[in-house]
Parts: C-alpha cells; sequence; structure tokens
C-alpha cells in the first residue's frame, strides 16, 4: 500500500492489462446478453436465477428450493434486487416463492416447470456463444492460467474467496 500522498502509477504493462481486461469485460458481457436475450428471450439476470435454480434441482431433485438470502449472496446481489428480479420473474411464471418452513422469517425460492423448461432451452446457445466468445479463442493453458488469476485477484477482495 502506497504511503499517504504516494501514489504507485501504474506502468505501461499494467495499464495495458488493466485497459485491455476493462475493455474485454465491457463487449464480452454486452455481447453475451445481447445473445441471450436474442436466443432465448431472457436478460441475463434471468439466466444468473434460472441457471443457479437449475442446478439447485439438478443437484436435489424436482421439488428443490434455495433460500433466497443463499441465492443472494451466491448471486453476489443485494436482496433488494434479488426481490425485485423475483417479483418479475414469478409475475411471468418462472419462479415461486414460499415460507421457509424451517425459519419462518425467511423465503425459499424454486423453478416452476416453465421455468425449468426456460432454462433448459436457454443454455445450450447460451454455452454455444461463451465457447465462441470465449473459451475457444483460448488455449487449454490460457484457460488455466485465467482461472488461476481471477481466484487471485478474487481472494483480495471482501466475500471475492473463489468457490
Amino acid at each position: 500500500m502506497a504511503e499517504q500522498g504516494e501514489v504507485r502509477w501504474l506502468d505501461d504493462v499494467e495499464m495495458n492489462a488493466w485497459r485491455g481486461y476493462r475493455r474485454m469485460s465491457i463487449h464480452l458481457e454486452a455481447e453475451l446478453a445481447r445473445d441471450l436475450l436474442a436466443s432465448a428471450g431472457m436478460s441475463v439476470s434471468d439466466y444468473s436465477v434460472l441457471s443457479t435454480l437449475g442446478r439447485v434441482r439438478e443437484e436435489q431433485g424436482v421439488d428443490a428450493s434455495m433460500r433466497v438470502s443463499a441465492l443472494a449472496r451466491h448471486l453476489e446481489w443485494e436482496q433488494s434486487r434479488l426481490s425485485h428480479q423475483l417479483r418479475r420473474m414469478e409475475e411471468r411464471g418462472l419462479v415461486v416463492r414460499c415460507t421457509d418452513e424451517g425459519d419462518r422469517r425467511g423465503q425459499r425460492v424454486s423453478l416452476t416447470e416453465p421455468g425449468w423448461a426456460a432454462i433448459v432451452e436457454a443454455a445450450p446457445a447460451h454455452v454455444a456463444d461463451v465457447r465462441s466468445r470465449f473459451t475457444d479463442r483460448l488455449t487449454r493453458e490460457q484457460l488455466i492460467q485465467l482461472a488461476a488469476i481471477t481466484d487471485a485477484v478474487l481472494c483480495g477482495l471482501p466475500a471475492g474467496a473463489p468457490d
């Protein structure tokens, strides 16, 4: 950490890496969001919720649910953002919320059959888009390095330890 008043400016290598990361992140996220909307008619937020609940369903069975607070932590979203997202998804019949019988102060959320069908339909095209725009452009060694890099950066951020 630099002392107060002392700035450690980025050198050319650091600046190029930072700018490249920012440009890649912004453009890649935007392209994947456009792809998802075009192929599945859903937002990245919809996909994030549905895919997380879909994994829970695959692991625990058709009647699986997840505490809303745990879903918020997993997605790294504020509770209010998730609440609004779930309300919109409930209105479209994709998810359902209910009181958590184990802790009546909380709620659980689960996929409806239309929600399950939506993620099952959307996932193949989304994975193909991730492959074509990201993973297929890198070697296996680069992917391993990138995973190590992201873990190192995330470990230095609050609540950012890798999964």
